[in-house]
């Protein structure tokens, strides 16, 4: 799977928790009990693992595994050595009936774009759960169209290690059916150049993703429109999904 360099990058890397401190209060605050609940769990797309040691923290004295493609996010993960940390995606298994529960934040689900990838990805989630095992993850709303917001002038900006400020802008490339390719620029007064990045999701509507998941024997249990467990509709912002294995 190729890695979006804002992934790859080490310093890009190092700033992800800062751009995205808004997960503290959203969709960490949903997952959380979920994982403090399940006595072993596989965090597909960690990331920098903030969840994990999240959980750790809060005494969670289980199993805990972060498994992610990119090197450089999980560079800023590893000083915590109580979570065992995976470079490599759902293809480095197999895991057989390992996981009480595995999850996909972050809207890391949208980086699956091919039928078949999503297919492959399902199907070794399924042989990693448990029999009661359950898999909570969530992907935009399409209907919403939320990538029409992503422009220039809505960029954010935060501090990086020096102190100095870093500006982070989207800008969207092409639509194409549920594809969204868009570049990300990185800007900062004490750099030579702007580090620019470019990333492909896909956005899945409610039936299409039931019937992946049908077609990977994983039975919806539960879904929601937003992370304060809101019940989905046509202008929710996201398709918040609890499988389980069927």
């Amino acid at each position: 799977m190729a890695v979006d360099r804002q992934f790859a990058d080490p310093g890009l890397a190092a700033l992800y928790d800062r751009f995205h401190s808004w997960r503290r209060r959203n969709d960490f605050d949903f997952y959380l009990p979920l994982v403090m609940s399940a006595d072993a769990v596989l965090d597909v797309g960690c990331g920098t693992g903030q969840l994990l040691r999240r959980a750790r923290d809060r005494g969670h004295a289980g199993r805990l595994c972060g498994l992610d493609p990119a090197d450089a996010m999980l560079e800023q993960a590893r000083p915590r050595t109580d979570v065992e940390w995976i470079l490599g995606d759902m293809s480095s298994g197999p895991w057989d009936r390992e996981f009480d529960l595995v999850v996909m934040t972050g809207h890391a689900f949208q980086v699956l774009l091919g039928d078949d990838d999503i297919r492959e990805s399902l199907s070794a989630i399924r042989s990693a759960l448990t029999d009661e095992g359950h898999f909570g993850f969530e992907t935009r709303n399409p209907s919403v169209r939320e990538w029409e917001s992503w422009t220039p002038d809505k960029a954010v900006e935060t501090a990086g290690a020096d102190g100095a400020p870093v500006l982070m802008a989207h800008e969207v490339d092409t639509v194409t059916g549920g594809l969204v390719s868009f570049t990300t620029t990185f800007t900062s007064p004490g750099w030579d150049r702007p580090q620019l990045s470019r990333s492909t999701l896909r956005f899945l509507d409610v039936d299409v993703l039931a019937t992946f998941l049908a077609g990977a024997g994983l039975a919806v249990e539960e879904q929601f429109g937003d992370f304060d467990r809101q019940p989905l509709t046509e202008t929710s912002p996201e398709i918040i999904t609890v499988a389980r294995r069927g």
